[in-house]
């Protein structure tokens, strides 16, 4: 009945499309499906082709990308972040028949004439195929195989290739030393895994906010990178390690052979420790498929010449303490604190004798806005405050308390790299700061699931801690002096 509804509504609509309207139908759509599959394990595919039929009707882009938010928003990330068996299953079924839908579009010929040539002709031999993999033990690289090249897929996130995929470079190259290593995956990739890190990067785009049929065909031209990359190379000359990339949407998409690729279920299997960190799991996985090794951490290579600069930033600082402040959270607000939590933090920070703040500036308008007030504040209550773009670092003046900063990733992470501790949320800074061996406390707010909590914590060799705050189920107001005077005792 409730599909059937959702149908009727779909069809009066897309005539005469309106954003909103559209909007509210797609959520309602996507809540459904999860409503019903939390209260019964049920799956109805229904629900999900009508959201694949919304989000490529349209030959405007904007119009399709509501849906495709919607079931990628409610949906799919919800399932990804998990963490549980049962979850992992239904989004391999749920982006098998994604791909099924999708490939029989005009637009998706070249897609099916692709996985036609790895004889996948139906969505059940997709679904197979990945389910066979994630529940199959982790397998053990044949002895003859002697990589010349070994390819890495991206995360995505710069956060997720700090945690993981750094640490995979790093075993690669101490297990494989004469082999060429190539992470495929976003540009700004180079801005921590700069040249002196040994890692060529290879430029390739995922649209996460994008359309549905364009986060799929992502994946042709990754395949002809791939092919690209491994011309010439014999079978036992070359390895895929795909760390549960979007690029394959989870290893639901082929690339190579079975026998020269590699996937690594991040979301866990049965035999992986339920409390172990993602970096640790990782280590786990490549215990397991390339023999025991040592033990790696994350890490992050900043270019040398934003690291020259931070370094100037130190000495000229003196005997202060620094202290860097990041409060992006990558687009979910969930993540941050609301209301006054950080402007409260940061005067409380410049509180403390012989310290100086530096302030990432952010990404975006929104969290422009949010550190401009907070730099009011403190000025306000006579603080000395400074606003500069990072090659401006050599104005700094020399009474400034709370310097604002307008940077890079590179430059963020090289300024974090030269100061005494981090403080942030669950974002790429958390990951970048412990990775450097910078003392790591990070407000993890946004969600109520232990394990995704103990998946994402910061993992280095340093101190890093949490402060957990309950920003979805906390009726009362949440009490910022509390949150902080526990984010004090830590330190």
């Amino acid at each position: 009945m409730r599909p059937a509804f959702y149908q009727e509504k779909w069809e009066l609509l897309r005539a005469s499309p309106e954003p909103d309207a559209l909007e509210s139908l797609a959520q309602r759509i996507a809540s459904t499906f999860v409503d019903r599959y939390f209260y019964s394990d049920e799956y109805n595919s229904r629900y999900i082709d009508l959201l694949c039929d919304m989000a490529t009707y349209y030959s405007e882009p904007e119009l399709n990308q509501i849906a495709a938010r919607a079931l990628f928003g409610i949906v799919i990330e919800r399932l990804c972040d998990d963490f549980e068996e049962l979850q992992t299953e239904t989004y391999n079924r749920l982006i098998s028949q994604v791909v099924g839908f999708l490939r029989k579009l005009p637009q998706g010929a070249e897609l099916d004439a692709q996985l036609n040539s790895f004889q996948l002709q139906s969505e059940e031999q997709l679904y197979r195929r990945i389910e066979e993999i994630r529940l199959s033990p982790d397998k053990q690289l044949p002895s003859n195989l002697k990589p010349k090249k070994v390819l890495i897929l991206s995360r995505i996130t710069i956060g997720a290739d700090v945690a993981i995929t750094s640490v995979i470079c790093q075993r690669v190259a101490r297990l494989f030393p004469a082999a060429t290593i190539s992470v495929i995956g976003n540009a700004k990739l180079g801005q921590v895994f700069s040249e002196h890190s040994g890692i060529e990067i290879h430029e390739l785009n995922y649209a996460r906010r994008g359309g549905l049929m364009e986060r799929f065909l992502v994946w042709l031209e990754l395949l002809k990178e791939v092919r690209r990359e491994l011309s010439g190379l014999s079978s036992n000359e070359y390895l895929v390690l795909d760390p549960d990339s979007r690029l394959t949407q989870l290893g639901v998409l082929p690339l190579v052979p079975n026998e020269n690729y590699r996937f690594f279920n991040s979301r866990g299997k049965q035999t992986y420790p339920a409390k172990a960190s993602i970096s640790e799991l990782t280590n786990l996985w490549l215990d397991n498929i390339l023999g025991q090794g040592e033990f790696c951490f994350p890490k992050i290579w900043p270019d040398t010449a934003s690291l020259a600069k931070a370094t100037r930033l130190r000495e000229a600082s003196g005997m202060q303490k620094l202290i860097a402040l990041n409060f992006g959270v990558g687009g979910n607000a969930r993540k941050r604190v609301p209301d006054q939590f950080e402007v409260e933090l940061v005067l409380r920070l410049l509180a403390e004798p012989e310290v100086r703040v530096i302030l990432d500036l952010g990404f975006g308008d929104e969290e422009r806005l949010r550190s401009e007030a907070i730099l009011t504040a403190a000025k306000q209550q006579g603080y000395t405050t400074q606003e500069i773009v990072f090659d401006a670092l050599g104005d700094l003046r020399e009474d400034c308390q709370l310097l604002g900063i307008e940077c890079s990733v590179a430059e963020i992470a090289a300024l974090i790299a030269c100061s005494d501790e981090f403080i942030g949320y669950d974002s790429a800074c958390q990951h970048i700061a412990a990775a450097e061996g910078v003392p790591t406390y990070t407000i993890f707010a946004g969600t109520n699931n232990v394990r995704f909590i103990r998946r994402w914590r910061a993992c280095g060799p340093n101190t890093s801690e949490i402060v957990y705050v309950d920003t979805l189920s906390k009726h009362e107001a949440i009490d910022n002096s509390e949150i902080i005077a526990r984010l004090m005792a830590l330190r």
